[in-house]
């Protein structure tokens, strides 16, 4: 059975270094300093450990020795059951006493084997290049998020002066990152729990490569905080109102007419600003979805036809995404729409980031007159929620290109009064049938 000691390395000073010394028969018989130092006459051979004294934490230090030991134990123990014949010598010990002490002179490499920011750093490096089962690369949106992601973990660290272990990715850090994300950078559980997902999905993959996590990840303590959002759509009414509106300028006018497109086709913002005259063939929009390259095909709406003959068969001018969604505010407001309903707006936070004050923007919960709440998502919401109960589910799918039913269901947002209303007026048709 392999022993671990540790020794004072004694020479004229009256501190000396404490050198830890792994030893099994005749298997192997190797010695490394740890860093430590403590004073010659203050350290206890037959204990193991520095005595008492006022000129250091001896308390810590035997603390960080006694954890070492466990450490270096565990280590040698896991080498039975890998794959790879690992040899016991000074090269190893070494790396293993550095990386418990998190010290950085080891090589990238190894790096990437022990510390989470590092394997996923070289994750999201080869995700670049990866393709998915079906044969498509992964999305550049999907990368990003990665890449946010990872600098959440790094302003994590920074903010606590870690560097965070993958096996120390577990229910301590998970409470911790929660409450940093909530209190430190004022986000909502909902973009919390895309983090969180990420950082399962990574670890996990450090799983299959036979690295150490942690058995927590997987556990149901380990989950995703999310919010019940209150996300506003546009019925029927309202924009046939929006349709209607006569603006006095061309900018307003613009936006108005790509909003109606956006509300009649179900498409992103993405694909219905590209919209162009070759999308357009026997009364049908044809187009290949940006972010899903799911080809779709969608029925000219009567609102989109009096858009286009008023443009001569083109579409709108061209418009940025941010100047849209600065727009359609403006243009849902001049309409009318300005009824007090629960969501989620865009506001300032004050936040204290190194002894001094920023302002950053984050979505607050509250009552808000609705135009305020309008952006480019409720065009894809308002399609399918005005649809749903009208047209079969399938249908509707093919048309927004959800590839599940409960994704497609999360864009209906209509609510329990309104689920009420509609039985309401069935049973007063039925009373009139009577």
């Amino acid at each position: 059975m392999a022993s671990i000691n540790y020794r004072l390395k004694k020479g004229k000073s009256e501190w000396s270094s404490i050198y830890l010394r792994f030893k099994q028969g005749n298997q192997f018989d190797t010695e490394v300093s740890t860093g430590l130092e403590c004073p010659v006459n203050r350290w206890s051979v037959s204990k193991q450990e520095v005595l008492s004294t006022s000129e250091l934490n001896y308390k810590e230090v035997n603390k960080k020795l006694d954890d070492l030991k466990n450490y270096i134990k565990s280590e040698h123990g896991s080498t039975k059951t890998d794959d790879l014949t690992i040899i016991i010598n000074n090269q190893w010990l070494k790396l293993k006493v550095d990386l418990f002490f998190k010290r950085q002179d080891i090589s990238i490499e190894e790096k990437q084997k022990v510390f989470f920011a590092d394997f996923m750093e070289n994750f999201i490096e080869q995700s670049k290049t990866k393709r998915r089962r079906s044969g498509d690369p992964i999305k550049p949106r999907t990368i990003q998020h990665y890449n946010t992601t990872l600098n959440k973990i790094i302003n994590f660290e920074n903010h606590y002066n870690v560097k965070l272990k993958i096996s120390e990715i577990d229910l301590n850090f998970h409470t911790n990152f929660i409450d940093y994300l909530e209190e430190r950078e004022k986000l909502n559980n909902n973009t919390i729990g895309g983090y969180i997902d990420v950082i399962k999905m990574i670890c996990n993959n450090a799983k299959n490569k036979g690295l150490k996590i942690s058995n927590e990840i997987n556990t149901n303590e380990f989950y995703t905080p999310k919010n019940k959002t209150k996300d506003i759509y546009l019925k029927e009414e309202e924009i046939n109102t929006i349709f209607k509106h006569k603006f006095d300028t061309d900018y307003l006018d613009n936006a108005r007419d790509w909003f109606i497109i956006g509300l009649r086709t179900g498409l992103r913002i993405s694909d219905f600003l590209q919209l162009k005259k070759e999308n357009i063939e026997n009364g049908f929009i044809f187009k290949t979805t940006l972010k899903t390259d799911f080809p779709v095909i969608i029925p000219i709406h009567k609102q989109v036809k009096s858009i286009l003959e008023k443009r001569n068969g083109e579409f709108p001018r061209e418009i940025s995404d941010q100047k849209f969604n600065d727009y359609i505010k403006i243009v849902a407001e001049k309409a009318g729409i300005t009824e007090k309903v629960e969501g989620a707006r865009i506001d300032e936070v004050e936040i204290i980031e190194n002894g001094k004050k920023q302002i950053i923007h984050r979505k607050k919960q509250g009552k808000y007159p609705k135009f305020e709440l309008i952006s480019s998502h409720i065009c894809r919401r308002s399609f399918a929620t005005n649809l749903y109960g009208k047209l079969d589910t399938l249908t509707i799918m093919k048309i927004t290109g959800h590839s599940t039913e409960k994704q497609f269901l999360s864009y209906i947002k209509i609510t329990p009064r309104e689920y009420a209303e509609k039985l309401k007026a069935l049973w007063e048709k039925q009373k009139d049938d009577v």
